[in-house]
């Protein structure tokens, strides 16, 4: 994963008020009281202190994003809230900094599509997953394969566009990674963006 664009972006948007979201991965997590939680760049780390709220005391929740504006301004939110029950980490997601089977829960909204390597990702999602864990995740994917001159550009793949794959090849990717009970949340209609059109899902799975 080349991060250079997507932390600068990133990093510049750590003071924004903007949402950087694609979907409702927290919404429709169902998380529950006592849950260890992973959130799959968190950003300015939202989602993280709302899952730490939901889960309480008894549980725990990490927030995992490369750029380092975000984590700092993610733990400076943590301190402002007195939330206890979290850890913001810095860590590429084709080899996530938690050992293995941490989570009952992991969540991401409109982060892996930046990866270039998604199997990578997923491999590590099921690896932190525990037994019977399960994924809530949001993001994107492209209605035409992308042409090679904007996949293979950085800066376009740290728009949000350009690191897309078809909803085919990602679901076929799910389906390798051995998750079970794949089921599909809640699809956009599709939109425009950069020199493509794509379209936003959320989908579930369990290990």
């Amino acid at each position: 994963m080349d991060t250079q664009f997507i932390e600068k972006r990133y990093s510049e948007l750590a003071a924004s008020e903007c949402c950087l979201s694609c979907g409702s991965s927290l919404k429709l997590s169902n998380a529950k009281k006592g849950e260890i939680c992973v959130d799959l760049g968190s950003g300015r780390g939202t989602d993280v202190l709302r899952l730490a709220d939901i889960v309480g005391d008894e549980g725990f929740v990490f927030g995992i994003d490369v750029a380092d504006e975000m984590i700092n301004t993610a733990k400076k939110n943590a301190l402002k809230f007195n939330a206890k029950n979290v850890c913001f980490i810095k860590s590429d997601l084709e080899r996530i900094k938690l050992d293995n089977e941490t989570a009952d829960l992991v969540i991401s909204n409109c982060t892996i599509n930046h990866v270039n390597d998604k199997r990578s990702v997923w491999r590590e999602i099921y690896r932190i997953l525990k037994k019977k864990g399960r994924f809530v995740i949001s993001d994107i994917y492209s209605l035409e394969e992308v042409p090679d001159q904007y996949k293979n550009d950085p800066a376009a793949v740290a728009e949000c566009w350009a690191g897309t794959i078809t909803k085919k090849e990602y679901l076929k990717i799910l389906d390798s990674s051995g998750f079970k009970n794949i089921n599909m949340l809640e699809e956009s209609c599709p939109y425009e963006k950069g020199k493509i059109k794509i379209a936003s899902f959320t989908i579930t799975g369990s290990k």
